[in-house]
């Protein structure tokens, strides 16, 4: 267990670490969406905003990075800490109330830290993009990166099925690569210890302000897409 506890902290402070990279990325935003749009985030703990007070998790700063772009955007949180692909599969018909306009998916994580036959997992996320098809609601799915613990045949399926799953399904995928390095950090463990929490999983208030702005642009577009 301790062996798989490491295996989700390396793929999370990656993920959080990349986000300092990425943020240097995008110096101008897309226009801002003017009709009010309702955005269900569908995810595990990292959604959910496990470890931090309520205004310091994912979804409230990202709805604050929103409005601050001029979207009239409320963001709805349906992370659940410990979450499978499986649990967001069971829980994605009532999550899609005729409320949602839009919906992004963040779900993964615990199957890799589960060893879940990647075949699972994609059959569970093919399922969750099913209904946001059927309930006609644009999604942004989160693409994660499996490190190599499991073998390379895991990590290519693994990997390889969020571009799949988005391109059957026509839906916007912000691929770990847009979190990837165009820029080095020198002090990977500085960074860790200031932008992670003590369990060295998840993020800490600072860490989930990067990730929001590394991925705020893509969900700015999202909601531009219910809008219309």
């Amino acid at each position: 267990m301790r062996a798989s506890v490491g295996l989700v902290a390396y793929g999370v402070r990656e993920w959080a670490l990349k986000s300092v990279a990425a943020i240097c990325l995008y110096g101008g935003l897309v226009g801002a969406a003017q009709a009010e749009v309702t955005v269900a985030a569908l995810g595990d703990s990292l959604t959910q905003g496990y470890g931090l007070v309520q205004s310091e998790g994912f979804v409230p700063q990202l709805q604050a990075w929103l409005r601050d772009q001029g979207a009239d955007v409320t963001v709805v949180n349906a992370g659940v800490s410990g979450d499978t692909t499986a649990g967001g599969l069971s829980r994605v018909d009532w999550t899609l109330t005729p409320d949602v306009d839009a919906m992004i998916v963040a779900l993964g994580g615990n199957d890799l830290l589960r060893g879940i036959d990647p075949a699972n997992s994609k059959a569970n996320l093919n399922g969750i993009l099913a209904a946001a098809d059927e309930a006609g609601v644009p999604v942004l799915m989160i693409g994660m990166e499996a490190p190599g613990n499991y073998g390379a045949d895991y990590k290519e399926a693994f990997d390889g099925m969020y571009g799949e799953l988005a391109a059957e399904w026509d839906v916007a995928l912000a691929e770990a690569s847009f979190l990837g390095t165009l820029m080095e950090i020198e002090d990977r463990a500085a960074a860790s210890a200031r932008y992670m929490q003590s369990d060295g999983i998840h993020p800490n208030a600072e860490g989930v302000a990067l990730i929001v702005e590394a991925l705020g642009p893509e969900v700015l577009e999202l909601v531009e897409r219910a809008a219309e």
